[in-house]
């Protein structure tokens, strides 16, 4: 069986950036992008992103689909090989490393860098599967300077942090933010909580839930009801970001390497190094806090340059 030197287990910007570097530096390089992984097209939440506005060197913007697809043909370019497959688990006990696949062939590997990334927690909701990127979307950092959302009314469902910096940043854009939460307290930090109740531009709606969503094209109103009192109320939106956490796609490392208590991997400070020598990790299944794509790039960099010089220490092996 062939060992490979490097095996990237991802689509997305961090992985196809590893990927790039990886062959760019004569490894024999083998990514699996995955086949529908975790619902998922290959490419990750980026593929799920209509207009992206703040990726350098695109000044005009550029498609989600599209910017996944300038990645994936660079890394073919430089010499990388791409398996539409999926990564059900991983053997690290021993070295090489194996990985195997759905359909259980097996792959031996000196190297791994996962760029799984991590899936948005969706609510269910009438309408919410009809408007899903039409005005329904979980990264306001990502879409929400789009026209679209430019001086309209918007809402953002959650109560923690990543609730408070959507509705936060959305003042920029929107005419209104409604913030809506299901309990009658805030599970963020104080600090972050009042700032969003100070706002002038943020309304509050606790002991809330989001009942139907409806429109033409695009969102247009939304059917709130309070728990206590079992009101409904329709507001106004031209949109609605979903801010209720992300979860990690490491499940299929069944703990071999560590994580943190919500899944993320754990990586040491200033590297992508896990806790398993030779093994490394990138992007959104170690990146808790930025979930940006030029972010999961750089990290993807970062990945490949500590498995070049993991594998030129590692050259006298015998593996």
């Amino acid at each position: 069986m062939t060992i490979r030197d490097i095996i990237i287990i991802g689509g997305g910007p961090a992985a196809l950036t590893a990927g790039i570097y990886c062959a760019r530096a004569k490894l024999d390089t083998l990514i699996f992008e995955g086949f529908l992984a975790n619902g998922i097209s290959a490419g990750g939440q980026l593929t799920t992103t209509t207009v992206v506005e703040n990726f350098p060197a695109f000044p005009d913007g550029i498609t989600g689909p599209e910017l996944c697809q300038r990645f994936r043909e660079q890394s073919l370019n430089m010499g990388c090989k791409i398996n539409t497959e999926t990564v059900k688990r991983i053997d690290i006990s021993r070295r090489p490393f194996k990985v195997f696949t759905e359909d259980n062939t097996i792959y031996e590997t000196r190297s791994i860098i996962i760029a799984t990334g991590s899936t948005p927690k969706k609510l269910t909701f009438m309408g919410s599967e009809e408007f899903w990127n039409k005005g329904i979307g979980t990264c306001a950092v990502c879409d929400g300077s789009l026209p679209i959302f430019r001086n309209k009314p918007i809402a953002v469902v959650g109560g923690g942090n990543t609730a408070f910096e959507e509705a936060i940043y959305m003042t920029k854009y929107a005419s209104v933010v409604y913030l809506i939460h299901r309990r009658d307290e805030f599970r963020g930090s104080k600090i972050m909580e009042e700032r969003v109740k100070n706002n002038p531009k943020i309304q509050l709606i606790m002991n809330s839930e989001i009942v139907k969503a409806s429109g033409g094209n695009l969102i247009k109103n939304l059917v709130v009801r309070n728990n206590k009192t079992k009101n409904e109320t329709i507001i106004n939106v031209n949109g609605l970001f979903m801010a209720i956490g992300h979860t990690p796609s490491t499940t299929f490392l069944d703990n071999q390497i560590d994580l943190d208590q919500y899944g993320y991997i754990i990586t040491d400070p200033y590297s992508t190094k896990t806790s398993v020598e030779g093994i490394f990790a990138a992007g959104d299944c170690a990146d808790y806090k930025y979930r940006q794509a030029i972010v999961a790039a750089g990290q993807g960099c970062m990945a490949a340059l500590d498995v070049e010089t993991y594998l030129e220490d590692k050259n006298d092996e015998t593996w």
